[in-house]
């Protein structure tokens, strides 16, 4: 597979089968990522990866705990502005339409992002930290990280979703993984065999053409 062949199949999976991705095909895509542009080479990442055991306690604890007041950061901002909100606004929409919950149906809609609080029933769940004094070049730097990670993993014929919500569960999880406090919880990532036949990973996300976004000057 190159890596326009990756980039094309990566889709955030939300449904996955049962059996463990091996041990040591996890670790090489962990390890292999760590490849990815860094500034500074400051590599501000910081991995926990979790299955069999470990990961079924943590869920446990997660589902047990109470809602926490405040997420760990703010995920998106506050009152979002066009284009942005609209982007937002139709992707629930259609992931929703996909597994047949109508709009006005709220309960279904619930319990459906909450299956974001057991890693989409991932046999395996990473969750990625970093030092909350860093900056936005590090965010960044996760973020490429995160990426390298997935198409990694879908070199190797693996699914994954990356997972902001962990925001706003963060305080089981800090507590299980005994995150100090100037460590800040940025993402999880579900990770695992997809399974194709589940309705939910037939659909894709939109993506504007480049000519919304995109510039080119100079060329010939």
């Amino acid at each position: 597979m190159n890596v326009s062949d990756a980039v094309r199949q990566r889709h955030s999976v939300r449904a996955f089968k049962p059996e463990q991705p091996p041990a040591a095909m996890v670790r090489s895509i962990l390890e292999q990522a760590a490849r990815a542009p860094s500034g500074g080479n400051l590599q501000p990442w910081h991995v926990h990866a979790l299955a069999g055991e470990p990961l079924a306690q943590l869920l446990h604890l997660v589902a047990t705990a109470p809602m926490q007041e405040e997420p760990e950061y703010a995920v998106y901002p506050p009152e979002l502005w066009e284009p942005y909100r609209t982007r937002r606004w139709r992707n629930a929409e259609q992931l929703y339409a996909a597994i047949g919950i109508p709009r006005e149906e709220r309960e279904a809609r619930l319990q459906q992002m909450q299956k974001n609080a057991a890693f989409f029933g991932a046999p395996a769940g990473i969750f990625i930290s970093m030092d909350r004094r860093m900056g936005p070049p590090q965010w960044a730097d996760l973020g490429i990280y995160l990426q390298t990670v997935m198409l990694l993993a879908t070199e190797q014929g693996l699914g994954t979703c990356a997972q902001e919500y962990w925001a706003f569960r963060s305080q089981p999880v800090r507590a299980f993984l005994a995150l100090p406090p100037e460590r800040l919880l940025f993402a999880g990532l579900a990770l695992g065999w997809p399974d194709e036949g589940a309705a939910i990973n037939q659909w894709r996300s939109e993506r504007d053409p480049f000519e919304a976004w995109g510039e080119m000057r100079g060329f010939d």
